[in-house]
């Protein structure tokens, strides 16, 4: 396994607090050389701060600004991406800015916020996270801005996964995202019982969870009295795949017995993955579940492409896992309108089960469904895309209000 992320959140207030910026960069070096003294490969580090819209007191126009200012620190401090959070329900306005902000830059990521406990649902909000999917599409000829913009349905702050990542405090704090679908493949490569299985990989994550808060605990001491450090909010110990075939949800599911990731089975092979990551001992934020990214898990990519795994599968699986719905190829025709009814699915799966989902979709320019997608992009395995049966909603679901769904009653 891998750690894929150490996310360093933070409130950099406007103008941005550049002497703030360095002390992250500068903690982030240092968090990056103890891990990997610790023995961890760190992929990436990153910064994560408080949504643009209230960074920026409501000045929307600034955006595009502050994003060119964030890339150009990014370079000087010597982090690799910066997530300026999602566009919030409060300002309605704030979604439209995202597509030029994200043209702004390559490595500055945002979200839309969908729905949350405060506001429940907002079918306006669904409506602008589904035109910034297509509008977004367009940046490019490949549709790849897509890949730093998510749609966000009961996601807390404090999530170091991109693009789901923003803050919510004044405090500064850090946490880890990991890179650990190996750690379930080679776990039920050949195992005789689930409940074996289960456990092995229950106690696997607890002990790489347990090394990465104790260094994560040796981070949080400062130097000097009054020398102020990050707080620690956890591990976001997802198990999240590289495309390759030893780094494979995909194929661990398929160890685990079924024989096509998408066939029936796969669903409760799903469920005891993030059940096993629920058992494990560490402190526990973010999502800390099963990812299913079609576009970076190679037998998620292939059984896409055969026609196994379908989005309505992903959609499903999305009830028992972890992020929801992530890097799926879509028609580069597909409308804002055929998005919104997908979009509104999930929101729904996420606040009446009370869990964080998202959802990156990334509609492929020139491409139909079926097309072979060709990304060239090293976390990527290509595959097809991938059919939305999807058609746009009539009233009183297509219209502008918000409406609450409150959690599923327990009758025990």
């Amino acid at each position: 396994m891998k750690i894929r992320s150490i996310t360093y959140f933070l409130n950099p207030k406007y103008p941005l607090d550049e002497n703030a910026l360095r002390k992250a960069g500068e903690f982030l070096a240092e968090a990056r050389a103890a891990y990997e003294t610790a023995g961890y490969e760190v992929q990436t580090t990153r910064l994560a701060a408080t949504p643009f819209p209230v960074l920026l007191n409501g000045k929307i126009d600034e955006t595009p600004r502050l994003v060119q200012k964030m890339a150009e620190m990014l370079k000087q401090i010597g982090v690799a991406y910066a997530a300026l959070g999602p566009a919030l329900i409060e300002f309605p306005e704030s979604y439209a800015v995202i597509p030029e902000a994200i043209a702004a830059s390559e490595n500055i990521f945002f979200g839309g916020v969908m729905a949350d406990k405060k506001n429940g649902i907002s079918l306006q909000a669904i409506q602008a996270c589904a035109k910034i999917i297509q509008q977004a599409s367009t940046i490019t000829a490949d549709g790849f801005a897509n890949l730093r913009f998510a749609a966000l349905a009961n996601v807390k702050a404090g999530a170091p996964f991109f693009p789901a990542a923003y803050w919510d405090q004044e405090k500064p704090a850090f946490a880890i995202a990991t890179e650990a679908a190996d750690l379930a493949v080679n776990v039920f490569a050949g195992q005789q019982t689930i409940d074996d299985g289960r456990q092995e990989l229950t106690a696997s994550i607890t002990k790489h969870g347990q090394a990465i808060a104790h260094v994560a605990k040796g981070l949080t001491k400062p130097p000097i009295p009054n020398y102020q450090l990050p707080i620690f909010i956890g591990i976001d110990f997802s198990l999240a795949p590289f495309p390759d075939d030893a780094h494979s949800l995909g194929r661990a599911v398929e160890n685990m017995g079924v024989s096509k990731f998408g066939l029936h089975g796969s669903l409760a092979a799903a469920a005891i993955l993030t059940e096993s990551i629920d058992r494990a001992d560490f402190p526990h934020t973010g999502f800390s579940g099963f990812m299913q990214p079609i576009l970076e898990d190679s037998v998620l990519a292939k059984r896409a492409a055969e026609g196994a795994l379908t989005i309505k599968d992903a959609l499903l699986y999305s009830a028992v896992c972890g992020t929801g719905l992530d890097t799926v190829p879509l028609p580069g025709d597909t409308t804002a309108e055929q998005i919104a009814p997908l979009l509104l699915d999930l929101s729904a799966l996420a606040m009446r089960l009370d869990k964080p989902l998202t959802a990156r979709l990334m509609p492929v320019p020139g491409k139909k469904a079926g097309d072979a997608t060709n990304f060239d992009f090293a976390f990527f395995a290509n595959s097809r895309v991938m059919s939305l049966d999807s058609a746009p909603l009539n009233y009183p679901l297509s219209g502008i209000e918000s409406f609450s769904l409150q959690t599923k009653r327990s009758n025990v």
